[in-house]
């Protein structure tokens, strides 16, 4: 099932390169400049951190760089802390110590992470469809005065819904007790793929709306939309269980495919909200 990572990845690091590059380009200005040092510098923390191995960490450098520029509400040519950066760091720093608490008794239960960190495919994974999002606002605007606040309705949902899955995963093997599978409601080992419980769910809701609150305050997101981008999230999470018991459990989809399909349907679902709201 290796061929849906790498397809993966050759959908989203091109996509959002090339993107970066072009309005590189097009407007190299300080905040361009800015934008792409932090982008390096951040890949080269996360190397130094053992969170990412180096491929992983160039192609977080390249998402991050994209979610910075994109023509998102409050960004693009402004600033980057009036960008998508404030709340993929906030995943970064939930995700970051969700995964590093409680690592010895992970260990014991055999769910620890690698301690190399993520690979390329799991950072694409999990930060692809906001990257993608962010990429398709460049070349892709909407005819519509509110076309900025759709990609950031996009981008938000898919950033809090990865942040979401991590930190209820992480946090549930460690303080949720015994998991129950989501579709037959039976316990299973910590672990399993599709296995839920309550304080997994409870910790990585908290953690999608941190996410959310973040970005409504860096693009200036009324409340509709931080509303329906946290609804997409939370509905994202419950599809990436879904997904792990069902189609990732029978060996049709690897974790790869189900998280980033998980942060397409966290999207889907709150621009649809969006839509009717608007």
């Amino acid at each position: 099932m290796r061929w849906q990572s790498w397809l993966m990845l050759a959908a989203v690091v091109p996509c959002c390169a090339i993107a970066t590059l072009r309005y590189a380009m097009a407007v190299w200005t300080g905040a361009t400049q800015t934008a792409l040092v932090i982008s390096l510098t951040l890949a080269l923390l996360v190397f130094l951190a053992r969170a990412a191995t180096p491929f992983a960490a160039v192609t977080g450098g390249v998402i991050t760089a994209v979610l910075t520029l994109a023509p998102l509400p409050k960004s693009g040519l402004s600033s980057w802390h009036h960008s998508a950066l404030p709340p993929l760091l906030a995943l970064f720093l939930l995700t970051f110590s969700a995964t590093r608490f409680g690592r010895g008794k992970k260990q014991r239960l055999g769910v620890a992470e690698d301690k190399r960190g993520r690979n390329a495919a799991q950072v694409a994974a999990n930060l692809g469809v906001a990257g993608l999002g962010a990429a398709f606002a460049f070349s892709h605007p909407l005819p519509h005065p509110l076309s900025g606040a759709w990609f950031a309705v996009i981008v938000t949902a898919a950033l809090a819904e990865a942040t979401a899955d991590t930190v209820a995963s992480e946090l549930g093997e460690v303080l949720g007790g015994q998991p129950l599978l989501v579709t037959t409601r039976r316990q299973v080992a910590p672990g399993t793929d599709g296995a839920i419980s309550l304080a997994g769910t409870l910790t990585g809701t908290g953690g999608a709306v941190l996410v959310v609150l973040v970005a409504a305050f860096t693009l200036q997101l009324g409340l509709g939309a931080a509303v329906c981008a946290a609804l997409g999230a939370i509905g994202g999470l419950f599809v990436d269980s879904l997904l792990g018991a069902t189609a990732e459990r029978r060996g049709w989809l690897n974790n790869d495919a189900v998280n980033f399909l998980s942060t397409f349907a966290a999207a889907v679902i709150a621009v649809n909200f969006f839509a009717i709201i608007h």
